[in-house]
């Protein structure tokens, strides 16, 4: 052979690197979109980010095609477990009415696929309670204060550690209430509903807010009679935030 001639052996040598490389190359990159499927890194809904964010990892294997565990929120009947809350001429409790909307919507929550909680008042498990959403519900007073002692109210809870989601679900159960419910939004917010002992009490990753319903006078009718209406408004705030709806300025 001639001694210009260069030699083919050092390329054979390289061929068997070139194919480790390229394998383990594949190999990382399958095992990335296994980890991480291409629906969990590009969805916008924001409910498949809350099940990665607010489950547990499962153990032993999970095989391909099982069903990712539900989204759960807590809905809180205010007063249940432990008073009566305002106490109506006629006999009627705000008890006894935040009960029966709580009740429905938990039904609907739960008929939607979301895991549904309804909570008592001072309920143990509001300890460190984890959940993509929990909303207490209650009324206002049975006394007649004056004509503007109508409609609803929401405070979002500000301990929650990411206070733009708070905020979010107040304003979604604001919005979604209202053009459900055509009840007016009445600002008198107080420090029963800022400070409710609930949003100390479960964990800062839970987005809660508190939503009084209606005034036990002058919205008596609506709240007593048409409770599905009313529960369907406050599903309609939940899935909002869930679903990360937009919000348009009410006319």
């Amino acid at each position: 052979m001639d001694d210009a001639t260069p030699s083919i052996e050092p390329r054979r040598r390289y061929f068997p690197a070139i194919i480790q490389t390229t394998l383990l190359v594949a190999a990382i990159m399958a095992s990335l979109f296994t980890a991480f499927p291409p629906k969990g890194l590009f969805s916008g809904n924001i409910s498949d980010q809350l099940v990665v964010l607010l489950t547990s990892e499962p153990e032993g294997v999970v095989l391909p095609g099982t069903p990712l565990p539900q989204v759960r929120i807590g809905i809180v009947a205010g007063h249940y477990g432990n008073d009566s809350g305002a106490v109506c001429e006629n006999g009627t409790t705000e008890v006894e009415v935040n009960f029966k909307i709580a009740g429905i919507v938990q039904q609907k929550l739960t008929a939607l696929g979301f895991q549904a909680d309804l909570l008592e008042e001072f309920d143990p498990r509001l300890q460190n309670y984890r959940a993509a959403a929990l909303v207490s519900i209650h009324n206002d007073s049975c006394e007649y204060v004056n004509d503007q002692a109508t409609g609803f109210k929401v405070a979002a809870a500000m301990s929650s550690r990411d206070l733009n989601l708070a905020n979010r679900l107040a304003l979604c159960l604001r919005d979604r209430y209202q053009r459900t419910t055509n009840l007016p939004l009445h600002n008198s917010v107080t420090n029963d509903m800022t400070l409710y002992h609930a949003f100390d009490e479960v964990s800062p990753n839970t987005t809660a807010a508190i939503i009084e319903t209606g005034f036990l006078n002058l919205d008596y009718q609506i709240l007593t009679e048409q409770p599905e209406l009313v529960a369907s408004g406050v599903v309609n705030g939940i899935l909002c935030y869930i679903n990360n709806e937009s919000i348009n300025p009410i006319p």
